[in-house]
C-alpha cells in the first residue's frame, strides 16, 4: 500500500531545511502511520536529496508526524539552483512510500 492511499502531506522550507507533515485521512490509520513511517524509511526514500539529519516529531493529539530534514534544499531559495528550491515536491515524494500493514 502506498502512503498516499491513507494519508495526506504538506511540505515547507526554511533556508536549507525542509519539513514534511503527514496525517491520516482516517484516524483509525494513525497507529499504522505512527509505527511504519520511521526516520529510516524516510531517509531511504529521500536518499541523497537529504545530506543532513532527519528528525521525526510526533503529535499524537492531532495525529500528525512531522519530518524535519536539514541540508535538504541545496542552500534553499536564495542560494539553490534546483527546480524546486522550496521542496514542495517533497510532499509527493513521501506519499509514494510503500507501507506494509
Amino acid at each position: 500500500m502506498k502512503l498516499y492511499e491513507i494519508a495526506m502531506a504538506r511540505s515547507g522550507d526554511k533556508t536549507d531545511t525542509s519539513n514534511v507533515a503527514i496525517w491520516p485521512n482516517d484516524d483509525a490509520d494513525w497507529p499504522l502511520l505512527r509505527d511504519k513511517l520511521t526516520v529510516d524509511v524516510v531517509r531511504e526514500r529521500f536518499g541523497s536529496l537529504v545530506k543532513g539529519d532527519i528528525t521525526r516529531y510526533e503529535y499524537p493529539n492531532i495525529h500528525v508526524l512531522n519530518f524535519v530534514m536539514t541540508e535538504a534544499l541545496r542552500g534553499g531559495v536564495g542560494m539553490g539552483m534546483t527546480l524546486d528550491p522550496h521542496g514542495k515536491a517533497y510532499q509527493t515524494l513521501i506519499l509514494e512510500i510503500d507501507l506494509e500493514p
